[in-house]
């Protein structure tokens, strides 16, 4: 099973941005589909975006157009770089790894959006 770490959490201003990364223990290449998900506090976990390993791009409505998901292959990293945020973008951010029947989720990073 693949273990996902992710990093580059923070706290950050409004408007501000960050960029989060998830780190594989394999190549995400080899990956079906590697996703960002986040969860505030009271809220179920939500889809922020995702990428397969063909390219294919998904937003949620909330991000589209300020978070962009990207993968480097060589780096066995997938990327999440969010822009012009919003105090209700806080939340603790997970990456996920999902190959058929196979799930697997990192540990979680918090980002918080606050002047």
């Amino acid at each position: 099973q693949v273990q996902l770490v992710e990093t580059g959490g923070g706290l950050v201003q409004p408007g501000g941005s960050l960029r989060l990364s998830c780190t594989a223990s394999k190549s995400i290449f080899s990956i079906g589909v590697m996703a960002w998900y986040r969860q505030a506090p009271g809220n179920e976990r939500e889809l922020v975006a995702s990428i397969t390993r063909r390219g294919i791009i998904n937003y949620a409505a909330s991000v589209k157009d300020r978070f962009t998901i990207s993968g480097d292959n060589a780096k066995n990293t997938v990327y999440l770089q969010m822009n012009s945020l919003k105090p209700e973008d806080t939340a603790v951010y997970y990456c996920r790894g999902v190959d058929g029947p196979r799930s697997s989720w990192g540990q979680g990073t918090q980002v918080t959006v606050s002047s």
